[in-house]
């Protein structure tokens, strides 16, 4: 997982709101004076929720995952980012900017200047090279020919696809034409980057490697990525934060610690109770206080290992192989809180480390 600077919000959703339909204001004014659900929603208007009062912020160099089931609306609000959808109700903000208050012209500025796109499907043109479609944004932009082909050439190799960029799209494997999808959107150097299951329809070793090829970029460039997937081993493994969503509704937001530790009801512990914990908890979410345990043991702590706050239940399993004694939780160089081995087995299991 990436570390990411905060600073600022670089995208902000505010209660936003999508019902197709055209009796969509009418259902937005009932969903909120009546509290309808989505099939109440649907039979009386005959219209359908896509997103339903969602919010959220993406700070500056963050990766920032949505994910949820097929119709959950993941899909349906990253469109809103670049308002490809316009909402039926709810503020999108760039920067600060209030994007639907833009005109066409300076709508199409902020697509070509500040949002790069990467589909699952890449809809590469077959009858253009890869650097040519590498390129075409800065085309459409009217960047003269050698500049715009000099970037392309830059940012195919940047993902690793020098010597082919004189090829057609059909000469390349599928995960390749990802990788020139990636580069076509970085071509323009945006500020923020939407990838709509750029991954989903690859086979997993693919997958993996561009998934790590992708977080090598982002440790470079420092770029706001909303990243949608329904995979959450995709979402833990890539995302500074997580954002779940169900029938329409952003249900939890948060770290994969958090998310996995503290899931906020019953449909994200589903989703995560099969998830391998060794990785993702961290010494600070399963350990208790060292007042508590030297008011009931008499143990010498000068005998414990010691694990910084944020070594994960992997490290302290190795720790707790090779020592005897509980284990000293550090943040700072002050001791912070204590692991015994029951604590550390909850902690694996994912129970109260108190009972």
């Amino acid at each position: 997982m990436l570390e990411k600077k905060t600073t600022r919000p670089a995208i902000e959703c505010r209660n936003v709101w999508k019902i197709f339909g055209d009796r969509s204001v009418e259902a937005l004014q009932a969903v909120k004076s009546r509290g309808l659900n989505k099939d109440q929603v649907r039979e009386e208007f005959g219209c359908v929720v896509g997103v339903a009062d969602a919010s959220f912020q993406a700070m500056e160099g963050e990766i920032f995952c949505i994910m949820g089931l097929s119709g959950s609306g993941k899909s349906t609000l990253v469109r809103h980012i670049n308002r490809l959808i316009e909402p039926t109700s709810g503020d999108i903000l760039i920067e600060g900017q209030d994007i639907n208050s833009l005109n066409d012209r300076d709508l199409r500025k902020l697509r070509g200047d500040k949002i790069g796109m990467v589909f699952q499907h890449t809809a590469l043109l077959p009858h253009r090279t890869v650097r040519e479609n590498v390129a075409l944004g800065l085309e459409l932009r009217h960047v003269d020919e050698f500049r715009r082909l000099d970037i392309a050439q830059k940012k195919l190799s940047l993902v690793q696809l020098d010597g082919w960029e004189n090829r057609l799209p059909a000469e390349l494997s599928g995960g390749m034409q990802q990788r020139v999808g990636l580069a076509r959107a970085m071509a323009a150097d945006p500020a923020i980057l939407l990838m709509d299951e750029p991954f989903s329809a690859l086979d997993p070793l693919i997958r993996r490697q561009l998934q790590d090829q992708f977080l090598e970029l982002s440790r470079e460039m420092q770029k706001t990525t909303i990243f949608i997937t329904h995979d959450l081993d995709e979402a833990i493994r890539i995302g500074n934060r997580i954002a779940i969503m169900k029938d329409g509704e952003v249900v939890q937001i948060g770290t994969p610690e958090e998310i996995i530790t503290a899931p906020a009801n019953d449909y994200v512990a589903e989703f995560v109770k099969d998830i391998s914990r060794l990785k993702l908890v961290s010494a600070q979410s399963i350990m208790n206080s060292i007042q508590t345990f030297q008011a009931e043991n008499s143990l010498d702590l000068s005998l414990c290992p010691v694990a910084p706050h944020d070594a994960d239940i992997d490290e302290l399993i190795n720790l707790a192989i090779d020592h005897e004694h509980p284990i000293i939780v550090t943040k700072q160089g002050e001791n912070v809180g204590i692991i015994t081995k029951r604590q550390l087995l909850r902690g694996i299991q994912g129970r109260d480390i108190n009972e």
